[in-house]
Order: C-alpha cells, then sequence, then structure tokens
C-alpha cells in the first residue's frame, strides 16, 4: 500500500526475529532500510538480499550500540547513503534468565542493561538531531514490564525503563512534531526466546491465543505506529500480547 513511500529506517536487531520482520514489512510498504547487528554476519546478509528483493535499498552495519563513536559514524554513514532517517526502531536486547536473584552475575546484569536500555538511549540521542517533524522513534518493550517474569528480573527492569523512557521523551519531542511509542509484545517465537528457553519456552505461560507469536504478527505494529495512520499517537505503548491482560 505504500505506507512508507520515500521514507528511511534504522532498525537495531534487524538480522533476525522481530527486527528482520520489521525490515521486510517496511521494505515491502516503500521504506529504504537501514540495519545494525551485533554479530550474526550471515543472518544480516540474508536480511539485506529480501529487503533488496523487495525494491528497496539496504545497508548493514556490525557493531555494539553502547559503543558511542560507532552509533556516531553509523548515523552518519545512514544520511549519506539515504540523505535522511525518518524512523528509528529500537529493537536490540539480550536476556539471560535465571530463577533466583542471588545466581544473577554482575556481568549478565550490566550487559542486559547496557543492551537494553542504555545503547538505546545512546542512539537515539545520536539520531534525534537528524529527525524532522513527522519522524518517529518506535522502542520495543515488553508484557514482562508490567506482568513481571521470575526468570527475568534484569529484563523486564530494562523492559520497564524503556517504556519510561518512551513516555518522557514523548513529552520532550512533541514540540518538535516527532511521535515516540513503543511495542510491548507478549511470548513472540524468535531465535533469541529459543535459544534463551528452547522450544518449550511457551508452555508455563501461554497467552489465552495459546501459542507464541510469530514476528511477522508483531511487525504490523511497528508499521502502525510508523505510518501516518499513527499521526495523533505518541507516548503510547501497543500490545501485541495474544490476550494477556495489562495495565498502561
Amino acid at each position: 500500500m505504500g505506507k512508507l513511500e520515500d521514507k528511511t529506517a534504522l532498525i537495531t536487531g534487524a538480522d533476525s526475529g522481530i527486527g528482520k520482520a520489521v525490515a521486510l514489512l517496511f521494505a515491502s510498504e516503500g521504506a529504504d532500510i537501514a540495519i545494525i547487528y551485533h554479530s550474526d554476519d550471515k543472518e544480516a546478509k540474508e536480511t539485506k538480499k529480501e529487503v533488496e528483493n523487495l525494491g528497496k535499498r539496504c545497508v548493514i552495519f556490525q557493531g555494539d550500540i553502547n559503543d558511542y563513536e560507532f552509533c556516531e559514524e553509523t548515523a552518519k554513514q545512514v544520511i549519506r547513503e539515504f540523505g535522511k532517517i525518518d524512523i528509528l526502531i529500537n529493537n536490540a536486547g539480550v536476556q539471560f534468565p535465571s530463577d533466583n536473584i542471588e545466581d544473577l552475575e554482575e556481568k549478565n546484569i550490566r550487559k542486559t542493561f547496557d543492551s537494553n536500555i542504555v545503547g538505546m538511549i545512546l542512539l537515539t540521542k545520536i539520531v534525534f538531531p537528524y529527525l524532522q517533524e513527522g519522524s518517529c522513534v518506535i522502542n520495543t518493550t515488553s508484557a514482562t514490564a508490567y506482568q513481571g517474569h521470575p526468570e527475568l528480573l534484569d529484563y523486564s527492569a530494562t523492559k520497564g525503563a524503556i517504556v519510561s523512557f518512551t513516555r518522557s521523551l514523548a513529552l520532550q519531542a512533541k514540540p518538535k512534531g516527532i511521535r515516540i511509542n513503543a511495542v510491548a509484545p507478549g511470548p513472540v517465537a524468535t531465535p533469541l526466546t529459543k535459544e534463551t528457553f528452547g522450544e518449550e519456552e511457551e508452555n508455563p505461560n501461554k497467552p489465552p491465543f495459546e501459542r507464541n507469536a510469530t514476528p511477522e504478527e508483531v511487525a504490523s505494529s511497528f508499521l502502525f505506529l510508523a505510518s501516518n495512520d499513527a499521526a495523533q499517537i505518541t507516548g503510547q505503548v501497543l500490545h501485541p500480547n495474544g490476550g494477556l491482560i495489562v495495565n498502561g
């Protein structure tokens, strides 16, 4: 339908899972795509190929969003390549489950916060000056921010921080005409959840739809928030979670 025709989107963590599904959906709606990924060269190159097969341009950047200089140079390269950034999707994240707070490892706690919220804020700070009226930022939070999770204490805490960051930046960005929103999926079948919990991750606490969502089912929420359909929406969180009842 061309909802993102002539737009440029910068997406973190788009080599697989939700990020990849968002990249492909955005490309199918007319957007050129820039991807930041951490380490999986094979998957990133495959995503790039699939975007280009949809007739859109795609550039990929391997690096760590906690590296300020990397974020600065990446933003500059996206501008050199596409001339602008219209949409920033902050999707990168990690999780290290533990069912006992005493067993949490300090290095994993710090990595979780760095990857999930600190790097998000750094990248947004760097990209923000390039955004214009009508641009938007969409952050990936989680149902765990609202419900908690007995095995993901630090991860859930970062996702709650993302909600607060989204709401606060929306207030700051409102006079500039830049929309800031978030998406809070419930259980989703992604490489990260498979790696973390295995194939049976969905069994203990299935949402009412009795299955994990696919990344493609979640991606449509990002498309709505990125398009002009959401012109009056900022500081909000969408909940494609299969029917979990959450507040906020």
